[in-house]
C-alpha cells in the first residue's frame, strides 16, 4: 500500500499563487510516476499534471500550461505543484496520485489517491 498526504491548499485571490505538496509513504517503489488531478464543483475529475520519478519528464493539462509546475523531491518522497496566476476556474479539490507511466507521461495511470485538498480562488 501507498499512503499519500496532501497539504498546501487554501483560499487565494485571482492572480495569486499556492504550492501544494504531497508526501508519499509505504511501498512507494511500486510506482514510477505521480500526478495531480482535480475535481471542480459540478464537474468530472480532471488530470492536471504528472511527473515521472525517473528522469523527471512532465505532462500538463492545456488549461494549466505555463502557470503550474510539477516537481519532485526524491530525498523526501514528495511531489509538489506550484500554481501561479490562479484563476477562479482553478477552484477545485486537488488530489495527489501515485501510479505508473511509460516513457510518455501521457500514458500515466493512477493507482493510489490522496484525500484531497481544497483550493479556492476568489474573483
Amino acid at each position: 500500500q501507498v499512503q499519500l498526504t496532501e497539504s498546501g491548499g487554501g483560499l487565494v485571490q485571482t492572480g495569486g499563487s499556492l504550492r501544494l505538496s504531497c508526501a508519499a509513504s509505504g511501498r512507494t517503489m511500486v510506482n514510477n510516476a505521480m500526478a495531480w488531478f482535480r475535481r471542480a464543483p459540478g464537474k468530472e475529475r480532471a488530470f492536471v499534471a504528472a511527473i515521472r520519478l525517473t528522469g523527471g519528464s512532465t505532462e500538463y493539462a492545456d488549461s494549466v500550461k505555463g502557470r503550474f509546475t510539477v516537481s519532485r523531491d526524491d530525498a523526501r518522497n514528495t511531489v509538489s505543484l506550484q500554481m501561479n496566476d490562479l484563476k477562479p476556474e482553478d477552484t477545485a479539490v486537488y488530489y495527489c496520485t501515485a501510479g505508473t507511466s511509460g516513457l510518455n507521461v501521457r500514458s500515466y495511470r493512477p493507482a493510489y489517491w490522496g484525500q484531497g485538498t481544497q483550493v479556492t480562488v476568489s474573483s
